[in-house]
């Protein structure tokens, strides 16, 4: 069979990353959960972008290890559109991996004056600084669950929320060919399991946990690196 050129295919990865992200634009939520990536709000185009950005970047790194979170945080994916990553890390990049950035076409909305910051954006891209491999992020719920129509909140999503990210979480593991899967607290775990795919747990980093999600860490990505 004959090999495509390297133009062409990433011409191709690109086209089936822009189906995936226009998939997730289309999903309808209740009133407690945004979809940060629909069309109804002309600001969202930046985070679609990023979206396709980190999923072109990661692309090229080759990697085939996926970490699994629980949902979007409104100090974080909210804002960016790329898992586990704050504004403040999208817009500076992470100079390890050469990832991010503005210089690589990474935005920030308007819709905040200042750029945000999020502890567990930050506890994970210093975790993963550690590793020798870039795996990719992505969470069980892929929207962003608030609490009594606020939207600087944070909840849990709740097991039909999970139901809904499950297809999409499978289609990404189709859609990186991905072969090591790595939960990040019960909810993730919870989700991998009702889909059958094997995995390793680490502790989430949230209310306490960043020492014991940092080990973890390392464990786990020192394994798969060996």
């Amino acid at each position: 069979m004959e090999k495509c050129g390297q133009g062409l295919c990433n011409k191709k990865a690109k086209n089936r990353f822009i189906a995936f992200i226009e998939e997730l634009s289309k999903v309808r939520l209740n009133g407690n959960a945004c979809n940060h990536y629909s069309h109804d709000n002309p600001v969202n185009t930046i985070r679609r972008n990023n979206l396709l950005l980190y999923f072109q970047q990661m692309e090229k790194f080759n990697s085939r290890i996926l970490m699994v979170g629980e949902a979007p945080g409104y100090r974080g994916c909210r804002l960016t559109g790329v898992p586990f990553t704050s504004e403040f890390i999208l817009l500076n990049g992470v100079d390890r991996f050469e990832i991010f950035g503005r210089s690589r076409g990474y935005m920030k909305t308007n819709e905040f004056i200042d750029i945000s910051k999020e502890s567990t954006a930050t506890i994970m891209w210093n975790a993963l600084e550690r590793i020798k491999h870039l795996p990719l992020l992505w969470n069980a719920f892929p929207f962003h669950p608030f609490k009594n129509r606020c939207l600087q909140s944070n909840r849990t999503p709740t097991n039909d929320e999970l139901k809904i990210g499950e297809g999409y979480l499978r289609g990404l593991i189709q859609l990186f060919d991905i072969k090591a899967v790595v939960a990040i607290g019960n909810r993730a775990e919870s989700t991998l399991i009702n889909i059958g795919i094997n995995f390793k747990k680490v502790r989430h980093p949230a209310n306490g946990g960043k020492i014991e999600f940092t080990n973890g860490i390392d464990d786990i990505m020192g394994n798969y690196q060996q």
